[in-house]
């Protein structure tokens, strides 16, 4: 029998993070959530997921960036989605293309936020195919 992967998920709105716990789990992963930033380094000491999807702006606008950069330190392997509605609230978009941002943003995929589920799966499936 195989286990599970188990799949992170961090958001400080508890309605898209139940919703996405559900579609997560449709797709036949385990799930562990957190509610901020905080929640997550702790969960973080004492597990290891196999993927990570995580809000952009939590406590901080930039709480996000710094649960994947303390991430990526402690698990340099596990794949990391942000999935963000930045782009529609300020204007702003990521582009991982780019070498500067590269530096400094250590996710390996940016999702806007109302994703739909066959896209989720296929990023999650490639994210974990590609990092196994």
């Amino acid at each position: 029998m195989t286990t599970k992967k188990t799949i992170l998920i961090v958001d400080d709105d508890q309605d898209y993070l139940y919703q996405l716990k559900i579609r997560v789990e449709s797709f036949g992963f385990q799930t562990i959530l957190a509610e901020s930033q905080k929640e997550a380094e702790e969960l973080l000491e004492k597990t290891k997921p196999d993927l990570a999807i995580l809000d952009l702006m939590m406590e901080n606008e930039d709480s996000g960036f710094i649960l994947c950069y303390k991430m990526k330190k402690k698990y340099p392997e596990v794949p990391i989605i942000i999935a963000t509605g930045v782009a529609a609230e300020t204007g702003l978009s990521f582009d991982l293309n780019d070498e500067n941002n590269r530096k400094w943003i250590k996710a390996d995929t940016f999702l806007e936020k109302g994703i739909r589920s066959e896209k989720l799966k296929q990023e999650i499936d490639k994210l974990l195919t590609s990092h196994a």
